[in-house]
Order: structure tokens, then sequence, then C-alpha cells
């Protein structure tokens, strides 16, 4: 499965430059480790830039996340 998510540009950067591989997300989506996710960076306006990042999520916790809230570990490859 593939997912659009949206991403600010302060933690859009972090990602691409290899320093935040994970990301915490409602689980509204039922998100499973082997997913496919495409980051798509906005501005302050919530306006798409135009640049994205697609990756695969390794691994999934909600271990102290706020109910109905995971952490997902991303590659650091781009699918």
């Amino acid at each position: 499965m593939e997912h659009k998510l949206k991403i600010r540009q302060e933690f859009f950067e972090p990602v691409i430059q290899g320093k935040k591989r994970f990301e915490i997300r409602k689980n509204d989506r039922n998100f499973k480790v082997g997913d496919i996710i495409m980051l798509e960076e906005i501005d302050e306006n919530s306006v798409y830039t135009g640049d994205s990042f697609k990756t695969r999520i390794t691994f999934i916790t909600d271990y102290q996340q706020k109910g109905g809230y995971v952490v997902l570990g991303i590659s650091s490859e781009i699918v």
C-alpha cells in the first residue's frame, strides 16, 4: 500500500538529509511495515512546494504515544 502524507518544511529537511528516520502520525490509515510513504513537502501556508521523498516503513510502534498515534520507522533509501 502507498500513502501520501503532507510534511512541513521544518520536518522534511531533516528527512532528506538523513537525520530523521521516523514519523509520528495518527494511525488513521492502518499503516503496515513494508508500506510505501510519499512525504510531500508543504510550506508555512500549507501549500505544496513540489518536493517529495518516497520511502518504506521499516518499523511501527505505539509505545508512549497518544491514543491512536504511532511512530513509523522509515528507511534511509528512496524507493
